[in-house]
Formats: structure tokens, C-alpha cells, sequence
């Protein structure tokens, strides 16, 4: 059973894959569908991304369990716990032909869903600065406490997974974050760090992953920010390759979160990816 709930601008309707687990998923506009999947700064870091494609797609944007204060049960702890929550989504609502979109941790799931999509719900994948495969030399660190602006400083919500991920080159204020607005957090909250940290485990990565890319037959796309130092673009390239055909795009200046830090860039390459598959 869904709760649909009107505000100024978009909408958001809830569901209750089981008992216990209220999921909230914000849906706006109209056409294709498109799923964006958050990483672990939360929902406001992908907000760009829904805006982008609301004009001409219905976006699905779910908030993850454990972000936003929404209640995550513990025994819901996995990444397979997302994507078979997210496809069942899919499959509630009869969406085909779906492009998923997943930032940072959110690309691992959007990749988990594209392997596992025996329903072909899926038309398309696009994930950016995206961790899940387990490669030699390449390790996510998470931080252990939530990062925070010093006080009058008002820098922008960054991924917080890392060192420099709060900040890159060409991140500037967000929406509302002009001289008198308050700092927001940098970062995740406590509870979406133990979220995270729970649904990656304890290697935050999965072994089997990259080979099992190999199962995905939809249009791919892998973007990567010159200067991402969570995970930097030779991982990137690693995912890339490790899907038929997919494409990988380095943006230039960018850093972990490129749809923010060079946003005209970032999504000229992904709607030339998008056109040239006939989306």
C-alpha cells in the first residue's frame, strides 16, 4: 500500500516492502522512467540529477533505509536487500524500459540490479563514481565520524566516504547556502554511516561482482571525476571494462560527486550516451 504525499514541486508516495520498512520514494515528472539511486551524502546529493531528468522523464529518487532518520530493521543489511527491494519496485509498478542511475554507493546497487534483472525492467545503466567490485589497490575508506563545517564556514554536503570527498574542484555552494544560510552536515549522519556501513560490509566491496558484470546486456555508461579520490578513475575504468560494451567518461576538474562539481559537463555526456542508445 502506497501514501502519496503533494508538496510544492514534487511529490513522494511511500511503501512497505515489509513489515516494519516504510520506504520513501520521491516521483516527479513524466515519460520514461528513470530510477537515481543516492550514495551515501543522502538524497540531496543526487537532487541535481532528479531535476535534470523530471523535465522530460518520470524519476523515481527512493531514500535508503537508514538515511534521512528513516527506520532501517537490522536484519534489512545488505546490498542484495536494496536490489531485490528496488526491482520488486520496479516490477509493482510496471515500469519498463527503465534507465537506472546510481552516484557512489548508489552505483553499486543500480549495477547489482542490472545483473540481477531477470524481469528486463532495465533499459539502461549509468553510474557514477561508483564502488561495489572488489580490485586489487583500490580500498573505500569510509570515515568514522561524520565531517562538519567549523563554524560560519558553509561548505557544500560532499559524499564524506573519504579524504577530499567533502570537497572538490569546482563544488561550491549548494541551493540556499549564500551568505546567511546556515552550514548544512558534510557528509552522512551517524545513522547513515551505520547504514552504509552495514549494507557494504565489512570489505565494502563484493568479490564476485566484477565478474558477474558481465551478465549485464543494456546500453552502460561509467562517469568518473578526473579528481575523485574515493574512487579514482582507473577503478572506473576497471568497472567499465568489466561491462559488454559499456562507455567510460572521465569529466574534467570534477571530483566524487561530478553531477554537482561540473554539472553542464557531466550531464552533456550522459545525454549523449542516452541519445546515441536511442533514449
Amino acid at each position: 500500500m502506497s501514501t502519496p504525499t503533494e508538496f510544492t514541486g514534487f511529490a513522494e508516495f511511500t511503501v512497505e516492502p515489509y513489515p516494519g520498512l516504510p520506504l520513501t520514494v520521491r516521483d516527479v515528472g513524466a515519460g520514461r522512467p528513470v530510477l537515481v539511486l543516492h550514495g551515501g551524502a543522502g538524497p540531496a546529493s543526487v537532487s541535481g540529477v532528479v531535476d535534470h531528468f523530471a523535465a522530460t522523464s518520470r524519476v523515481l529518487a527512493p531514500t535508503h533505509p537508514g538515511w534521512e532518520d528513516t527506520p532501517r530493521p537490522e536484519w534489512f543489511a545488505s546490498v542484495g536487500d536494496l536490489v531485490e527491494t528496488y526491482l520488486d519496485l520496479l516490477d509493482d509498478r510496471d515500469l519498463r524500459d527503465v534507465l537506472v542511475l546510481g552516484s557512489s554507493f548508489g552505483g553499486w546497487i543500480a549495477a547489482e540490479m542490472a545483473v540481477r534483472d531477470r524481469g528486463r525492467r532495465i533499459g539502461g545503466l549509468v553510474v557514477m563514481g561508483a564502488f561495489g567490485p572488489r580490485l586489487e589497490g583500490h580500498e573505500v575508506q569510509f570515515p568514522t565520524a561524520p565531517p562538519g563545517p567549523p563554524p560560519g564556514e558553509g561548505s557544500g554536503p560532499g559524499e564524506g566516504l573519504g579524504p577530499g570527498a567533502g570537497s572538490g574542484p569546482g563544488q561550491g555552494p549548494g541551493p540556499g547556502q549564500g551568505s546567511g544560510a546556515s552550514a548544512p552536515r558534510r557528509g552522512p549522519s551517524p545513522a547513515a554511516l551505520q547504514a552504509l556501513a552495514a549494507y557494504a560490509g565489512p570489505t565494502k566491496s563484493d568479490p564476485k561482482l566484477l565478474h558477474r558484470l558481465a551478465r549485464v546486456t543494456v546500453p552502460a555508461l561509467a562517469v568518473w571525476g578526473e579528481n575523485d579520490t574515493v574512487v579514482p578513475p582507473d577503478y572506473g575504468r576497471a568497472y567499465a571494462a568489466a561491462i559488454p560494451g559499456a562507455r567510460f567518461e572521465l569529466i574534467p576538474g570534477a571530483g566524487h560527486l561530478p553531477t554537482r562539481e561540473a554539472p553542464e559537463a557531466t550531464f552533456a555526456v550522459i545525454d549523449a550516451f542516452l541519445g546515441a542508445a536511442g533514449r
